[in-house]
């Protein structure tokens, strides 16, 4: 039974003293059954709540509490009362649980206006009598609203010392053709040293006014603390990055250095050349990585003497996670952590292939955000308490300037 059914999530958020944290999951099924249970009666009944028709055959008559345990948590639901007959929702199977099913409903509705076809098919699998597309639309409106509460949540876990920032490319329909937009996704180490994504947002293209727009976003929410940000070498995200987090350090992803250092030489000679640029990364202290840094660019020299210069050039930009603790080192010189994510997003992206508009990407990729936050939020540390000391004890680079003016144009936060 539901009530003898210990909610490990509530535990661990006790432990941890207090429910801040906003429960994604817990809201967005609470509002799926909601509507859910609401369009069965409707169908039972004959008529919408509060509508007056000739054709009614029964009368709504209040509700009745019922617990539900889901993986999400322990809902507790208000179930429909009719005066004649009576009315059980048909996704409850008593002692069962049977929340996999209407998560499958959740992912599709996320889609409307995609493939409504589809969620009524499952909501009939479910053994509804299915579900019509003004229903579809009101299921994803409520979660339209928990998707947004979790992008405009206050950033106040910080400071924030790492931030990830990478973007992938979604198809959208827009003034009758498809389109690429970017979605630029934020992700960072909060004071505990657990990961928090931080926000997302989508654009039309990957500028550097997107990213600055974005950026400053994020510390008008509250994000502060900066001291090493890693992201690929895109011009645009480089030159938002340094207005942005003033004093902050920059890491290039040591992978997208990598993969770019590979089109400069042969293929026969790649795996040789990938070799000897990983063996930077293979050192135990920052003296260490510097001495193979030289030599790295010495022994690429005569052979390939363009990429030798290109990785001395880029000396600052790809070494600069050692001036931070070497137990983070693997977490911070590249955007891997990111593009396990990214490729989360796209398994569930992939399913629509084309959105119909902006808001249902902002649907589904802020719906796969926001379950991921809360699982980190419950997982055991990214980073180690005592690792995170030395970062705590340096001064913190200052703010930002508000706003960025000039006669011509005019960026604010």
């Amino acid at each position: 039974m539901a009530e003898n059914t210990i909610d490990i999530v509530e535990l661990v958020r006790k432990r941890q003293g207090g429910d801040e944290a906003l429960d994604f999951l817990r809201e967005a099924v609470g509002a799926v059954v909601t509507v859910l249970m609401e369009a069965e009666v409707s169908t039972l009944v004959g008529a919408e709540k509060g509508e007056r028709t000739t054709e009614r055959l029964a009368v709504r008559n209040g509700y009745r509490g019922r617990q539900w345990d889901t993986r999400a948590g322990t809902l507790d639901l208000a179930i429909p009362k009719l005066r004649t007959g009576s009315y059980f929702p048909s996704f409850l199977e008593p002692r069962r649980r049977s929340e996999q099913a209407l998560f499958s409903v959740i992912q599709q509705a996320y889609v409307e206006g995609v493939s409504t076809r589809r969620v009524d098919d499952l909501v009939r699998s479910m053994g509804c009598e299915g579900i019509s597309k003004s229903q579809v639309s009101r299921i994803c409106k409520k979660l339209d609203e928990v998707v947004e509460a979790f992008r405009s949540r206050p950033l106040d876990t910080g400071p924030y010392q790492y931030i990830w920032l990478d973007a992938l490319t979604q198809k959208v329909r827009e003034g009758g053709r498809v389109v690429n937009v970017a979605v630029a996704v934020a992700t960072a180490v909060n004071a505990e040293g657990k990961r928090e994504l931080l926000g997302l947002e989508v654009g039309a293209t990957e500028t550097g006014t997107f990213w600055l727009s974005f950026l400053r976003s994020l510390i008008a929410r509250g994000l502060r603390g900066a001291q090493l940000v890693t992201s690929d070498a895109h011009e645009g995200l480089k030159e938002a990055i340094a207005t942005v987090f003033q004093g902050a350090a920059w890491q290039r992803c040591r992978t997208h250095f990598s993969a770019n250092v590979l089109t400069k030489v042969p293929r026969s000679t790649q795996p040789f050349v990938a070799t000897i640029v990983r063996s930077i990364y293979q050192q135990s202290t920052s003296e260490e990585v510097l001495e193979r840094h030289g030599a790295v660019v010495e022994q690429l020299r005569e052979r390939f003497p363009e990429v030798s210069q290109m990785v001395d050039d880029a000396a600052p930009e790809i070494l600069a996670f050692t001036g931070f603790p070497p137990a983070h080192w693997k977490q911070i010189w590249s955007n891997n952590p990111q593009e396990r994510l990214n490729k989360e997003i796209r398994r569930r992206t992939d399913v629509v292939g084309i959105f119909p508009n902006r808001q249902s990407a902002i649907r589904l990729i802020g719906a796969v955000l926001a379950e991921q936050n809360d699982e980190w939020a419950v997982a055991r540390r990214y980073l180690s308490e005592e690792s995170m000391k030395p970062l705590f004890a340096r001064a913190l680079p200052p703010l930002p300037p508000p706003e960025v003016t000039s006669d011509s144009t005019q960026i604010a936060v």
